[in-house]
C-alpha cells in the first residue's frame, strides 16, 4: 500500500539532503512502497513485518537465534507478504500495538537490539526521528544508548488507537501517555491534530510544534482555464474510512441539479485486497443510478500519472470519516489549482482558512457536499479563483523545502546531547 507518512518522511529526507544536511532513512515493517525515488535504498528494513508478527504469537520463534530469523526480513520476501496481505485492521492487532509501545519490555526487544546494533555502524545522528507516536516505545533506548535526542510527528495515530478492542485500547493510550515522555520534541502537522492529540495525552499545549507536510510542488502545472465537462476527483486510499461512499452519493445527487448532466467522476488511489469489495459496491451504485459510463477508476497509479490526474480535474473532494489529522491529498490538489470541498470537521477548516483554497460543508452529508461541489462547477471563475489560492498557498508553506527548513530551525538550537527525562506525565485513558 501507498502510506502518506512514508511519502512525507522519503520527501523530508530528500530535501535535508539537498539543502546540505545528511538524512539516514530507515524503513520499519516493509520496504517503502513510493512514487518518488526512494531515499532509503541502500539501507536494511527493520523490525520486519513477518517478524514482528511471529515474535508476538510464538515463545519458541522469540527463542530462535538472530541469524536463523534474519531471513524473514529480506526486502524481497516483505514485498511478497504484503503483496498478499489485506489491509490491516486494528481490531486484529491490539496485542501487538500494546507490546511494540512497550519497546524493550515488548515481545519485539531483539528487533530494538538489532536496530540499535546497525545504528552505532553508522556516523553519530545530531537527532533520530521517529515516524508516528506508535514508535515511541522505541524512545527510550534510543536516547540513552545512541545518546541523540528523538523527534517524533504524530499524525492520524488516534484513529488507530480508538479502533483497538479493550482491554488493549486503554492499554495503548496509558502506555502511550507514559512512554510519550521520553520524546524530546514532538510536531503535528496541524494546529488541530496538536491540540487533539495534547489533550489525549495531558500533554502542556505548547508541548508540540506544528510543521506541515511538503510534497514537491513543482512538478505539478495548474490549468488556468476551466473542464469541459467538468471533473470531480477523488485521490486517496479507496476505503470506507476516506469516505469515497459518500462522494459517490454526492455524485449520484449531482445529477438531479440542473446543468450537472455532464459532470464526470474520476476515483483514484491506493487499492488494496481488502477494498477490492468495497469499491466494486460503489461501481454497483453507480450502475444502478445508470452512471458508471460517467465514472473512472484509477487504482495504484505512479506519479507521472497521479500528476495528470490531479491536474484533469475541475473540483476535488476526499469526505474523510475520521479525525483527518492533514491529508496530503489537499496539499496535491492545491499544487494542481484546484478547488477543494470537504466536510467542516478535523483539520479541514484549520487548512481552507488558511489557504483560501476552496469551501466547507458538512459532514457525513452527501446532500450538502453535493451542494458545494455544485457551487464550484456553477461558477467556474470561483472555482479558477479558489484553486489559484491554494497553488499559492502550497508554494509558500506546503512544499518539501519549507517542511525540512521548520524543522532544522526547530531542532538546531538545541542541545545535541540527550536532555533529562522530563516529569512523568499522567496517562490519558479512553
Amino acid at each position: 500500500m501507498y502510506c502518506g507518512n512514508c511519502f512525507r518522511d522519503n520527501a523530508l529526507a530528500g530535501a535535508l539532503r539537498r539543502q546540505g544536511h545528511q538524512a539516514l532513512l530507515i524503513p520499519l515493517y516493509l520496504p517503502m512502497t513510493l512514487d518518488a525515488p526512494d531515499q532509503s535504498l541502500g539501507t536494511p528494513v527493520f523490525f520486519g513485518g513477518i517478524s514482528v508478527y511471529l515474535e508476538q504469537r510464538s515463545a519458541w520463534f522469540r527463542n530462535l537465534p538472530a541469524f536463523a530469523r534474519r531471513w524473514l526480513s529480506h526486502p524481497a520476501l516483505l514485498r511478497w507478504a504484503s503483496g498478499k496481505a489485506a489491509k490491516t485492521q486494528a481490531a486484529d492487532v491490539g496485542d501487538l500495538t500494546v507490546s511494540m509501545l512497550r519497546g524493550e519490555q515488548g515481545f519485539q526487544a531483539s528487533e530494538l537490539d538489532a536496530l540499535i546494533a546497525w545504528l552505532r555502524t553508522q556516523p553519530k545522528p545530531d537527532v533520530i526521528s521517529l515516524s508516528n507516536v506508535m514508535l515511541v516505545g522505541l524512545a527510550r533506548r534510543l536516547r540513552s544508548e545512541i545518546n541523540a535526542p528523538v523527534y517524533c510527528m504524530m499524525q492520524g495515530e488516534d484513529a488507530f488507537l480508538d479502533g483497538l478492542p479493550e482491554p488493549f485500547r486503554s492499554q495503548a493510550w496509558t502506555e502511550l501517555a507514559s512512554r510519550i515522555r521520553e520524546v524530546d520534541y514532538l510536531a503535528a502537522p496541524t494546529r488541530y491534530f496538536a491540540e487533539h492529540m495534547a489533550r489525549r495525552m495531558n500533554l502542556p499545549p505548547d508541548r508540540v510544534q506544528i510543521i506541515a507536510n511538503g510534497i514537491n510542488v513543482q512538478d505539478y502545472h495548474p490549468n488556468p482555464h476551466p473542464r469541459n465537462p467538468p471533473v470531480v476527483g477523488f485521490f486517496a486510499r479507496q476505503c470506507p474510512e476516506k469516505g469515497l461512499d459518500l462522494l459517490v452519493e454526492a455524485f449520484i445527487r449531482l445529477q438531479t441539479r440542473a446543468g450537472m448532466g455532464n459532470v464526470r467522476l474520476k476515483i483514484g488511489g491506493s487499492h488494496g485486497p481488502s477494498d477490492a469489495a468495497f469499491v466494486e459496491a460503489q461501481k454497483r451504485k453507480l450502475g444502478e443510478a445508470g452512471l458508471l459510463d460517467r465514472a473512472e477508476f484509477h487504482p495504484n497509479l505512479d506519479r507521472a500519472s497521479k500528476i495528470r490526474f490531479y491536474e484533469s480535474l475541475s473540483v476535488f473532494s476526499v469526505p474523510a470519516h475520521y479525525g483527518e489529522a492533514f491529508g496530503l491529498y489537499l496539499a496535491e490538489a492545491w499544487a494542481a489549482g484546484v478547488p477543494v470541498v470537504q466536510p467542516k470537521v478535523a483539520s479541514f477548516p484549520e487548512l481552507i482558512e488558511a489557504s483560501g483554497g476552496g469551501v466547507l460543508c458538512e459532514p457525513r452529508n452527501s446532500e450538502s457536499l453535493a451542494e458545494g461541489l455544485a457551487r464550484l462547477i456553477n461558477s467556474p471563475e470561483e472555482a479558477v479563483r479558489l484553486g489559484a489560492s491554494g497553488r499559492t498557498y502550497a508554494e509558500r508553506c506546503l512544499t518539501e523545502d519549507a517542511m525540512a527548513e521548520r524543522l532544522v530551525r526547530w531542532i538546531a538550537p538545541q542541545p545535541k546531547s540527550s536532555p533529562s527525562p522530563r516529569a512523568p506525565l499522567s496517562p490519558a485513558l479512553s
